[in-house]
């Protein structure tokens, strides 16, 4: 983890709610595919947890949703505006499991961190494919983007105006010859995937947290294993260290933040 100063180099719509962020400042503490950011907004008091959809050694690309009144703020930003930025929290997703055609599943707003990871695993000589999962064609982004990449995607959408009318999941039972699969995105897509897919995988979790860096504890959650700071030890877990009763959980200790909110409020 770093704090330093961020500038804002450009702050665009990608689709009516969600944004495209590009700053420039020192990106050294990221190491991950998988990480976040915690980002400090002027009038408000706890720091906004955002996901890292790509970065190189003087640069950093977040994409958020305008959901409340943090991200609303984070929307109205231009060029020049400086932020104080908390970079390379999290575990972020380890590849070396990955094998040779691992699947990447992102949905709505757990798009982004897919992009990076696609990026990373081409580099590795691996063959990514890309199941993209959305409501609406008009709440599509970034398809073209992992299509420039070189790697096969697929669009499911739950209205049906864009790619297989449905879900993710509906996706991945077509789909034989993967070796494992990375997801991030909301819960219930979580736990349909953990329950169709045939191979171990890696899963980004959200929970409610207040520092972002496991000194508060406020987003431990029990696994399989013990207890798990999201913020810290995640937010990616694997497959096999989830038990039944962590999803849909409510966790006494989590009195702060909740980081789907708090990533994109």
């Amino acid at each position: 983890m770093k704090q330093s100063i961020f500038t804002v180099k450009s702050n665009q719509h990608l689709t009516d709610t969600v944004l495209k962020m590009v700053l420039a400042g020192d990106t050294s503490a990221i190491t991950a595919s998988g990480q976040f950011v915690n980002i400090k907004l002027d009038g408000f008091f706890l720091r906004r947890p955002i996901s890292v959809c790509d970065y190189n050694e003087k640069t950093l690309t977040i994409l958020y949703k305008v959901v409340g009144k943090g991200t609303q703020y984070l929307s109205t930003l231009a060029a020049g505006k400086q932020l104080d930025i908390l970079a390379g929290l999290g575990n972020g997703y380890d590849t070396s499991k990955s094998g040779m055609r691992p699947l990447l599943i992102g949905g709505g707003v757990g798009v982004p961190p897919m992009y990076r990871l696609a990026k990373n695993l081409l580099e590795e000589g691996k063959k990514p494919e890309v199941i993209l999962g959305f409501n609406t064609k008009a709440e599509a982004f970034y398809v073209d983007e992992f299509r420039a990449l070189g790697v096969p995607v697929h669009v499911a959408t739950a209205d049906g105006s864009l790619g297989t009318k449905g879900f993710v999941t509906d996706v991945v039972k077509t789909l034989k010859d993967y070796t494992y699969f990375y997801t991030c995105g909301p819960e219930p897509m979580l736990k349909a995937l953990s329950d169709v897919t045939e191979t171990s995988g890696q899963l980004s979790f959200e929970e409610r947290m207040g520092c972002g860096f496991g000194a508060c504890m406020g987003c431990s959650c029990e696994t399989k294993y013990g207890n798990k700071r999201i913020c810290k030890d995640g937010p990616v877990l694997e497959k096999e260290e989830i038990n039944a009763q962590f999803y849909g959980r409510s966790s006494p200790s989590c009195t702060l933040w909740n980081i789907r909110n708090c990533r994109n409020s």
